[in-house]
């Protein structure tokens, strides 16, 4: 057959074909040329591939160091936020003049268990009593568990005031006072979110105000390291006082 009779699509195959014997012809030339050349010759070219595949490989594993700088404006946002879930406003049901029923303020709490028990300042939780806790999920029942000489209570969230509310709340990591370094920022997350540098004294010094009553204290790693006090003279419940107090009560 004359090639002038084939067809556009033979000759594209015949084209195809002729490239690939092609190929193969000069894959095994050049293989048996490098291995009749003398070593002066494979040597440099063997070193250029080796240097080629060491370059790639340094720039796929190639580490960049990147300098993040943060913000003290961001870790006190990030702190409190990650506490919004664990912090309740506390009422207490009393008598009024008129023998009517009215709440009145018991002061803050924040969980401190995964039962749902809350710590608050003993100054407002006093005893048995229809106490509320109320923080974004809604309103509800509370139960007072045991009040402790150090100037705390607690207290144990039971059913909502509104049954369609459901019960929203996370314990906070606790924090070692021990590991605080003085010049580190201290946060109280009362009415009104104060700060102010730790001194180095672990009996902590707070503000005793009413809005500050049984608020939560935390570092800027949004850590408790306590609860806030209305009492001149201990003004301060560490952690660690809540935490052994809450064992016995686990433990009823």
């Amino acid at each position: 057959m004359d090639i002038n009779d084939l067809n556009k699509s033979q000759l594209i195959l015949l084209a195809i074909l002729l490239s690939f014997i092609t190929s193969i012809a000069t894959g095994i030339t050049t293989v048996t040329l490098m291995q009749q050349a003398p070593e002066s010759v494979t040597v440099p070219i063997n070193r250029v591939i080796k240097q080629t595949v060491e370059k790639i490989q340094q720039v796929e594993g190639k580490t960049t160091l990147q300098t993040v700088i943060v913000k003290e404006e961001d870790l006190i946002v990030d702190a409190i936020a990650k506490n919004q879930g664990a912090q309740f406003t506390l009422t207490k049901e009393v008598k009024s003049d008129g023998n009517d029923q009215a709440e009145v303020s018991a002061g803050k709490g924040f969980v401190v268990s995964d039962k749902n028990i809350l710590v608050a300042d003993s100054m407002f939780v006093q005893g048995e009593g229809n106490y509320f806790a109320t923080n974004s999920s809604g309103k509800f029942k509370a139960q007072f568990l045991l009040g402790d000489k150090s100037g705390f209570a607690f207290l144990k969230i039971g059913a909502p005031v509104d049954e369609k509310n459901v019960l929203t709340t996370s314990v906070p990591p606790f924090a070692d006072v021990n590991k605080m370094k003085v010049g580190q920022k201290v946060l109280v997350l009362g009415n009104n979110i104060s700060s102010f540098m730790f001194d180095g004294d672990k009996n902590i010094k707070i503000s005793a105000t009413l809005g500050n009553a049984g608020a939560m204290i935390i570092n800027l790693e949004g850590e408790v390291l306590g609860l806030s006090l209305y009492n001149e003279q201990s003004s301060f419940a560490s952690i660690d006082a809540i935490k052994t107090a809450l064992a016995s009560v686990s433990a009823e």
